[in-house]
């Protein structure tokens, strides 16, 4: 059974007040996420959610919940492939940029183009740039500058968003 870390309410309020400022003063919406305006994922019931994913994937995609390091199999995944959101089967990542960032967590250098959009995220009092699937717009993870080259960055994705389809 995934076990999730959950924040705690003062970090929550902390977050949601931060992020209410913040989205005062910017428009996040990107090319990617506006590309899938018209998606049918997007006009799925949190009960159609519920129903569609198992329980530790309708925590993260829909929830924003984070599972634990080190729990995925998709962290021991070596095959050649590709990485699709658990939730409408986007392809997001190529094998080839799966690297092993030693966070416990699948991470990736590049993303597939288009397929992702972005937001701040203020939930642990500070900002990240939180990422999502650009069509089911599903919580996936957060991108940080400590990646490999070439594009210094880690797509740090939790496992249970992700299917993995071999090549």
């Amino acid at each position: 059974m995934t076990q999730f870390l959950t924040p705690s309410r003062r970090t929550l309020l902390l977050g949601a007040t931060a992020a209410a400022l913040g989205a005062c003063s910017s428009g996040e919406a990107d090319a990617s996420t506006a590309r899938y305006a018209n998606s049918p994922f997007r006009r799925l019931t949190d009960a159609q959610w519920r129903e569609r994913l198992p329980a530790a994937s309708y925590n993260v995609l829909r929830r924003e919940a984070t599972e634990r390091p080190y729990t995925s199999p998709l962290n021991d995944e070596r095959r050649r492939g590709t990485y699709l959101c658990r939730g409408c089967d986007l392809p997001l990542f190529r094998s080839e940029t799966k690297y092993d960032s030693g966070t416990g967590w699948p991470s990736f250098y590049d993303v597939m183009p288009g397929a992702v959009g972005t937001k701040t995220d203020f939930a642990i009092g500070f900002p990240r740039t939180e990422y999502h699937c650009a069509r089911c717009l599903g919580h996936q993870g957060h991108i940080f500058d400590d990646g490999p080259r070439p594009t210094g960055k880690r797509y740090c994705n939790n496992g249970v968003a992700l299917r993995f389809q071999p090549a």
